[in-house]
């Protein structure tokens, strides 16, 4: 890599390590949070014989926080499934150039992901939800959001397998 391009490529694993950790620690509170909410509901509902109306709601908000920001971190982390026993057996180099070609490809969709989860959460924005009155535009954020760190955790593993900026010599 020539030098400038490794700085960019050390800027860019400072920001995606950073972030990760808050999302992973944001994973945690939300977790927990669910946990306690719906043992707080089944508790409300069966012992006091009163419904949380609005913890459903919660809940399932909750949990499609907790998919798409965990894809995000699973990404990161590459702990996503992947069929690998056809490119086990290519060269090192060719196995390098089609990890390249993955990432971009899934960076392009990440970047859809992101550009259709503003135009959407904009679009539901007038809306409220159920239970809650909160706009809908809060729960469809995390597509957005999920899109962005994808595409950070996607452009550092591009320059960190080399597929930007080496040198020809």
């Amino acid at each position: 890599m020539r030098p400038w391009t490794r700085g960019v490529a050390a800027g860019v694993r400072r920001a995606s390590d950073g972030v990760n950790r808050g999302v992973e620690a944001l994973l945690f509170v939300l977790g927990l949070g669910m946990a306690l909410l719906m043992g707080a509901q089944v508790f409300s509902r069966y012992v006091l014989n009163h419904s949380l109306f609005w913890s459903e709601e919660v809940g399932r908000m909750t949990l499609v926080w907790l998919a798409f920001l965990g894809a995000s971190a699973a990404y990161k982390r590459r702990l996503h499934i992947g069929i690998d026993f056809l490119v086990r057996g290519l060269p090192p180099r060719l196995r390098r150039v089609l990890d390249a070609g993955v990432v971009v490809a899934s960076m392009g969709f990440f970047g859809v992901m992101t550009v259709y989860g503003w135009k959407f959460m904009w679009f539901v924005s007038s809306q409220k939800t159920a239970a809650l009155g909160i706009p809908q535009s809060i729960p469809y954020l995390v597509l957005p959001l999920s899109g962005s760190l994808l595409l950070l955790h996607g452009l550092d593993r591009l320059l960190e397998a080399g597929g930007l900026g080496e040198d020809e010599s």
